[in-house]
This record gives C-alpha cells, structure tokens and sequence, in this order.
C-alpha cells in the first residue's frame, strides 16, 4: 500500500516542481491583479460603491449567461439573501445534501429554516435526482399552493443542491421536480465557476444562484461572492438589501426595509475583475491537470472522480475515492506528512451537533463518500 502512496506523491509532486510544500488549492495573481488595486486606491472608492463592483456584476452576467449579477460579500452571503429574496422564514424546510461546506445549512438556519437531508449520487457528488423524486412522491402533499412534509406538516420551501467540487448536479431534473411540487430551486454553485450542465451554467436552473470567491476557489478576490439570477425585481431587491436598504438620497439617511450589510467591497471587485480575465485559461490548466491525474489514477486501484455525464466541471479540487475509510485515513497521514496536502470530504451535515436533530432520508451514497474521498492539489500550474 505504502509503495502505492509514494507513487502517488511522487506523480503530484511531479505536477507541481520546485515546492517544499504542496498546497490544496492556492490563489494565482499574474493578470492585471495589482494595476487595478492600485487604480481603485487612487480612485479612494474602496468600499460598496465603485466602478469594479458595476463592471465584476457584467461580467459575471456576460460569463454565465444570467440576465442579472450582484456582488456580495462572500457565498454563505449569497445563499443567504436568496433565500431571503425567495420567501424563506421560520419553521421552513429547505432540502440539500449532507455532503456540503457548512456555509449550505448556516445560511439555512440565518433564515430560521431547517435543512432536510437527501442522499447524494454517486456520480455527481451532489444532491441525487431520484432521492429528491421518491422523497417527494411517498412524503410530501401540496396543500394551497405549497409543498407539505406530510409527518410534520411543515412547509418545503426550497431546495438547495450544491455542485460539489465544481461537477454539476443532475439539475435539469431537480428543477423540473421542484417546479411540479412548487419548490423554489437556489443552486449553490460556490465551488463551480466554469462549469455546465447540458451547455447551461450552473446557477442559471433555478430561480437564484450562488457563487463564492474565497481564496481557495478556482477564481478569488479574497473574499467575496455574487447571486445570479434571471428575475429583475429580484435582482434589484437584492442590490438593496445587500446595502442595508438605503433609500438613496444626497444625504439622507432612510431605510425602508432590514437590510444587511453585504455588498462586496470595490477593492474586491477590483481582484475580482483581473481573475474573472484570467478565468478561462484557469480552467484549460486546471483540466490538463485534471486529465494527467485521471491518465495516472488508471492504472491503480483508486478511482478518479471525473465530471459527470453531459457535464463539464471545473474541476476546482481534484478528488480521489479510496477503498474503505482505512486506506483512505492511511493516505491522509503519508500525503500531509510528505509536504503534499490533502484533505477528506467535509464532515457530514447530518453528523454535526447543530443539524443532527434535522430530518434526513436514508443517505447511503454519502456515508461512503465521506469515508473514502479525499481531496488532492488542484492549483493552476505555473509555467
């Protein structure tokens, strides 16, 4: 087995020559990066108000294909408003995937809603289509316009897949599942910049989608995160409570609304706007990677996580699926301690002393995930 691990770490070290230390997924600044900072100090609109805000929304907009973009501050701020925007409140439930970041059910609980728990697919990482159709068909009822959880009777409000690792969920078929049950469909897409879905970008399925730019994504202004929609009311409410729901004036200050402080700053965007520049040949080197690693990965026992049918991913981090838990464990400890970082799948949702009282369906899929995934370099390679 050990012979195998140093294989492995030999192959990624190979990927990326020259490191003592081998990162998961490290920024990369070589476009226009620092002239824009600069020309957005120079500006001293450093905050929510500035040209590279109104520029890094069109570009989101032009990149996607949604008709509308918002900056906001980060994702777990992005998911938030949607849900806010899209009538989330108190005594909710939104479905989504036990196999996600945190951030997915902490904006759920900002709102006062409750996630419930469906399996994932094995081939996406995300939240599985036939899960969300049997769940829907023997547990729920629509009564006046919503969906019912029938043992509870609380209201289905939304419903929340999460592109894992930047591979697109089924989500053609999840929109069409809400759509028939009167679900409101939030994508949250902070980890799938660059990728479709049957030539759609994500994001673009539902009514809103989420995105994130945090340091570690294939794009990053540091922090940082936009909504994307189709919707102008939406999109127009979401730029005003995003600013604290200022009515704007000269030099009043009026409010008509709560509203949260959670537009992106314009030295962010001013990040953000050289990366988006830099996006697509991110993504061609990202997906060399991604082939020389699956190329590799042929020829051992372990499998590869490729983008699923009618995808293209991004390929934001590289995943490996291991034997059992064990070997996987064992991996960890020989990869980390030979300079090359990995990590395992995040913890499941359902596991955690927060949400493990939530409802949850029978989640299979995603137990073997968490014991055999891990993660491994994925940086965009230099030279």
């Amino acid at each position: 087995m050990f012979t195998m691990f140093n294989d492995i770490i030999d192959f990624i070290k190979q990927q990326y020559p020259g490191k003592a230390h081998i990162p998961l997924h490290e920024p990369l600044f070589i476009g226009n990066e620092r002239k824009y900072v600069l020309d957005c100090i120079d500006s001293t609109f450093v905050s929510s108000v500035g040209a590279y805000v109104d520029r890094f929304e069109r570009m989101m907009s032009d990149y996607t294909g949604a008709k509308y973009a918002v900056a906001v501050v980060n994702g777990t701020s992005a998911l938030h408003i949607s849900m806010v925007l899209a009538g989330v409140g108190r005594n909710d439930l939104v479905i989504t995937q036990p196999l996600s970041f945190i951030a997915t059910c902490n904006a759920i609980s900002y709102t006062g809603a409750e996630p419930l728990f469906l399996d994932v697919d094995k081939t996406t990482l995300g939240l599985s289509a036939n899960a969300l159709q049997s769940f829907l068909e023997r547990e729920t009822v629509i009564q006046n316009g919503a969906c019912i959880h029938i043992k509870t009777g609380k209201r289905i409000k939304a419903c929340i897949p999460m592109h894992t690792f930047g591979h697109p969920a089924e989500v053609d078929t999840i929109a069409d599942l809400c759509e028939a049950h009167n679900i409101v469909l939030i994508e949250d897409a902070a980890e799938s910049i660059g990728s479709y879905y049957k030539g759609k970008h994500t994001g673009r399925f539902g009514l809103m989608g989420a995105f994130s730019f945090n340091g570690n994504k294939t794009i990053t202004c540091g922090g940082g995160g936009a909504i994307i929609t189709d919707d102008e009311v939406l999109a127009k409410k979401a730029k005003h409570i995003t600013t604290q729901a200022k009515v704007p004036h000269a030099w009043e200050f009026s409010h008509d609304m709560v509203g949260y402080n959670y537009r992106m700053p314009n030295i962010n965007a001013a990040l953000a706007c050289a990366q988006m520049e830099q996006l697509s040949e991110f993504l061609s080197n990202k997906r060399a990677t991604a082939n020389a690693y699956k190329n590799f990965f042929a020829s051992t026992n372990v499998q590869f996580v490729e983008e699923p049918p009618h995808a293209q991913s991004n390929y934001w981090l590289n995943a490996l699926l291991f034997s059992d838990r064990a070997q996987r464990d064992a991996f960890l400890k020989f990869s980390n301690e030979a300079g090359v970082m990995s990590r395992p799948a995040w913890t499941l949702m359902n596991k955690l002393p927060m949400f493990n009282h939530a409802l949850s369906g029978h989640l299979p899929n995603a137990i073997d995930i968490e014991n055999r995934l891990v993660n491994i370099p994925s940086s965009v390679r230099k030279g």
